[in-house]
């Protein structure tokens, strides 16, 4: 027999399964849903998409989070929203998600513009990044120490900076020429010709033999799965629209008992870098990056912080399990 424990626990599980079952049941609600399954969403984005009033659209999205079906927060004067990550809300929408999905007529119209946004965004950044490719690393300067930062990345790479690297956002190169005299091979992959252009003259200028560059795009790496012992994202994932995706692509390409390694801003106030710099988020927390760990196979491990005249700067290892 159930003890009185059993029993209440029993009942508040049903009750949470009714309160997101409720909160899903509802046509645009499910349009919401399919769209985060894509990745977190701005308010303005999902009403863009939607084609509805602000209003509207944030009274179906205050439902769902109060039901659990998602998460929301603030950065600065934009509000993102993303599928909840975990418990029986995140067993409920992995459920339901293959059916919405399956829809050819509302969700297909919103992927479609959901993809030209993105398209757009994308636009934006790279013209961004053809505009500065040679001032790169003179803009990163201007907000991180990077000499302190690319001491913690070795410091923190551990044994693992031995050998094989994968550079994700490479830019200029930078990391790879940091890194070159330790590891045994490095790659280095970026979405920006302009970008590999200036890092393959780097490379070659400083007769770097044992490192390489790809055009690739950090949500489909160009490289073997389990093939890295050390992946690193510097000052890349707040440009990302989904940074969790992006690590959990990464994490596909290391070895068991490799390390994966993320430079980038604390959170911050300063949305001059979304206009000015084609910022998308404005830093990450650690609850933010440890959740990332938790739904991607991979462990938080530890974090070193840099303080800035005007943004703080954090470097974080994760670990991949070594296999049993």
């Amino acid at each position: 027999m159930f003890n009185g424990k059993s029993n209440q626990a029993m009942v508040n599980t049903m009750e949470l399964l009714l309160s997101a079952l409720r909160a899903a049941a509802e046509v645009t609600r499910l349009r919401i849903l399919g769209l985060l399954g894509h990745g977190e969403l701005t308010v303005s984005e999902l009403v863009s998409i939607l084609d509805q009033s602000q209003p509207r659209v944030s009274r179906h999205l205050r439902l769902m989070v109060e039901a659990g079906l998602l998460a929301r927060f603030r950065e600065g004067t934009w509000v993102f929203y993303r599928l909840a990550d975990h418990g029986l809300q995140r067993q409920l929408i992995n459920d339901l998600l293959p059916h919405i999905e399956s829809d050819s007529g509302d969700l297909a119209r919103d992927l479609e513009r959901l993809k030209l946004l993105r398209a757009e965004r994308a636009t934006l950044a790279a013209e961004y990044f053809q505009e500065n490719a040679e001032q790169w690393n003179e803009v990163r300067s201007l907000y991180v120490p990077e000499l302190e930062v690319e001491k913690a990345l070795i410091e923190l790479a551990g044994e693992q900076r031995n050998g094989n690297l994968l550079d994700v956002g490479t830019g200029t190169g930078r990391i790879l020429e940091v890194f070159s005299e330790s590891i045994s091979a490095g790659v280095g992959v970026d979405l920006s010709r302009d970008m590999l252009s200036v890092a393959r003259n780097e490379l070659d200028a400083k007769s770097i033999e044992n490192c390489e560059v790809r055009l690739g795009d950090m949500y489909n790496l160009p490289v073997e799965r389990g093939s890295k012992d050390l992946v690193i994202f510097h000052q890349v994932l707040h440009f990302a629209d989904d940074p969790l995706m992006a690590i959990k692509e990464a994490e596909k390409s290391l070895r068991a008992g490799g390390a994966l390694l993320i430079a980038d801003f604390a959170p911050h106030q300063h949305e001059f870098l979304r206009d000015e710099h084609a910022h998308r988020r404005l830093g990450f927390s650690d609850e933010e990056v440890t959740s990332w760990a938790h739904g991607s196979a991979l462990s938080y491990a530890e974090n070193l912080t840099f303080k800035g005249d005007k943004l703080d700067v954090k470097v974080w290892r994760l670990e991949k399990g070594r296999e049993s």
